[in-house]
């Protein structure tokens, strides 16, 4: 039998080497927030360094210039990583987006560049983490950020949709190909409040009515995907691989429950 693990030191990550891509802003800050305030070295990468040094509970994450779109840029980064400290405990796929576009219009040069960034990357990063993980006695765990735009129409951002569906159906492959040393989980991301929500809702009014129609009362927060992968990282997860979370508040309201009282 599985030996439990301890429950005051399951999400004690002191000694883990964490590399979030995109781990400088938006739902990526909050995620390296959360490993940092767990004891664990975090390495993040993006094209550009954060404005303010990333810390929490006296450590600083650590970054690295890299555009993951680059398959020699990402193995440098992946290579990197496992040299500050040794070992490569956790990859958190997280870099990602995509400007509004409609379909019948946007140009084969940018539905390619959609997809290298939201599919080919993280797969790249997959392939590069998991050789550094397979050689280690306890493995590691790969984390992909998903979207409910993987499994709902997503009009405006087909491409985008399509990425992360295909990023869904990645990690359920890749956890039976890769088991038993390397476990591969998603966490699908509903609307997260950011520094950019902005762009999507218009101003403060826009953003509230958009929150009123989430039935937890609120947009999320980087930090609640931080939390979620914590969970996905920790033993408390052992038995997890191949796995999707839902974090979306509930979900999304059915369009006909509005229209049939009104």
């Amino acid at each position: 039998m599985t030996d439990m693990p301890q429950l005051e030191q399951a999400l004690d990550f002191s000694g883990k080497t964490i590399l979030v891509t995109g781990g400088g802003k938006g739902v990526g800050r909050g995620i390296t927030l959360r490993f940092l305030a767990a004891g664990a070295e975090v390495i993040i990468c993006g094209r550009n360094a954060p404005e303010t040094a990333i810390e929490s509970n006296g450590r600083r994450a650590h970054f690295i210039e890299a555009d993951v779109r680059d398959v020699e840029q990402s193995q440098n980064l992946v290579t990197a990583a496992q040299k500050q400290s040794g070992r490569l405990d956790v990859l958190v796929n997280n870099a990602g987006g995509a400007p509004e576009a409609e379909a019948a219009t946007v140009s084969p040069r940018f539905s390619e560049a959609i997809l290298r960034l939201n599919l080919i990357a993280p797969l790249n990063l997959c392939q590069q983490a998991n050789a550094v993980m397979q050689q280690q006695p306890e493995g590691g765990t790969i984390i992909n950020i998903a979207s409910v735009s993987a499994i709902r129409p997503s009009p405006g951002t087909a491409a985008y949709g399509a990425a992360k569906a295909g990023l869904l159906s990645l990690t359920s492959s890749l956890a039976v190909e890769w088991a038993p040393l390397v476990r591969v989980n998603a966490v699908t991301a509903g609307m997260i409040q950011t520094e950019q929500s902005h762009l999507h809702y218009g101003d403060e009014a826009g953003i509230a009515a958009v929150a009123g129609t989430v039935p937890m009362g609120r947009l999320g927060e980087p930090e609640d995907v931080g939390d979620a992968c914590l969970f996905l990282a920790s033993p408390l997860s052992r038995y997890m691989s191949g796995a999707n979370i839902l974090l979306h508040g509930g979900g999304e309201k059915p369009a006909f429950l509005g229209a049939a009282r009104s």
